[in-house]
């Protein structure tokens, strides 16, 4: 198989979360399956004001073997024109663009018009969200300018299916699962895992019993019903402590103000600035389970980092987490609502993560990065 690919979309060395992670591992599977494969990424993703992490930008090292261009500004108009005239003239074959937020949407819009008038190369869009979780003003102008320069979509849920259908009901589209993040390493023992944890102050024993929240903090992401849930004399008798791993982007003031309400600051471990890609083994290995709060969602990263980790899940009945966490098998889903998290939580213990291990194998078998590539192939019009 040959041809030439671009990936729109973050890249080191912005931090970007899943995103840019999400970008890297599948340039590397156009890679593995013979295409040539660039990834054109942000000089200035987010204006600071917009920005409500502590940087954008990462110390870490840029991954090997991945040609990455640090080219759009988000807020240029006449540097939309210039990457749009670029890669007109640079005719790739396919361009897979990333769409998770209406922000983007006139930057990606505009560049993707410029592309179009060679005549040549296909706009395939992977939509994370059509309809963002936090709601701001010019959502729906934006996010139509973007979808119409679009050829074809991909989403990974029901959800985001169902929003991309209001916009464009007829353009060719189909859902395929989030591919299981492999990149972060293969697991480590659960002794090993916390060792490495209190080597970098987390105060965990090897004996605790611990629940994972994981990933960047906001709202809709529900940890503050989470930490009601921690409250709950079931789960305070049993001993149950909640490991957190993952930058604050909303203010952490309300949060703080409510473990102290709660009187539950010694059951928690805060882990509250950004997880290098190295260290993130070990806050999955060192879990019993992964728990997800969410107030709505689409699809969520956490959920193939749990698969690939083989770490059972403790999710909410919104958008499309039910679907991918069968209940009882790879975990249990529960009302968005603290009791109902803390009835989950103790049933997790009452049936062990042992429950779960052997559905959790069997499930993850389905989400393959080549299932991905060969999607995005199979629906170029």
């Amino acid at each position: 198989m040959s041809g030439k690919v671009i990936i729109l979309g973050p890249a080191h060395p912005l931090r970007g979360g899943g995103l840019t992670t999400f970008n890297h591992r599948l340039a590397r599977a156009f890679l593995a399956e013979g295409y040539d494969c660039h990834i054109y990424s942000f000089s200035l993703q987010y204006p600071s004001f917009l920005f409500p992490g502590s940087s954008q930008y990462t110390d870490e090292p840029a991954p090997e073997g991945l040609t990455i261009h640090t080219k759009v500004n988000s807020i240029n108009p006449f540097n939309w024109w210039l990457v749009g005239e670029e890669l007109r003239r640079l005719r790739p074959d396919i361009i897979v663009v990333r769409y998770w937020l209406p922000f983007m949407g006139p930057a990606l819009g505009t560049i993707l018009r410029r592309v179009r008038k060679n005549k040549h190369t296909r706009i395939i869009a992977l939509t994370d969200n059509v309809i963002p979780h936090e709601r701001r003003p010019g959502d729906v102008p934006f996010t139509r300018y973007f979808l119409k320069s679009c050829d074809a979509f991909i989403t990974m849920s029901e959800k985001v299916m169902q929003d991309l259908r209001q916009f464009e009901p007829t353009k060719p589209a189909i859902q395929v699962p989030h591919p299981l993040y492999d990149n972060f390493g293969e697991p480590v023992s659960g002794v090993t895992a916390r060792e490495h944890l209190r080597k970098k102050g987390v105060k965990i024993g090897n004996t605790d019993k611990v629940l994972l929240f994981f990933g960047f903090i906001r709202k809709y992401k529900g940890l503050d019903m989470l930490l009601d849930a921690m409250a709950d004399p079931r789960v305070q008798a049993a001993g149950i402590k909640l490991l957190v791993a993952g930058e604050f982007y909303e203010d952490e003031k309300g949060y703080a103000q409510q473990i102290e309400k709660l009187g539950i600051a010694d059951r928690l471990m805060l882990c509250t600035g950004f997880i290098p890609d190295q260290d993130v083994r070990y806050y999955l290995s060192a879990a019993d389970a992964v728990v997800q709060p969410y107030r709505n969602a689409t699809q969520s990263g956490v959920t193939p980092l749990s698969y690939h980790f083989e770490k059972p899940m403790i999710v909410t009945n919104v958008g499309g987490l039910p679907a991918l966490v069968p209940n009882e098998r790879v975990g249990l889903v529960v009302q968005p609502e603290a009791g109902a998290l803390a009835d989950g939580i103790i049933r997790f213990f009452e049936l062990g993560a042992d429950h779960f291990i052997p559905h959790l194998r069997t499930e993850k078998e389905k989400y393959s990065w080549h299932r991905l590539v060969d999607s995005i192939i199979k629906i170029i019009p």
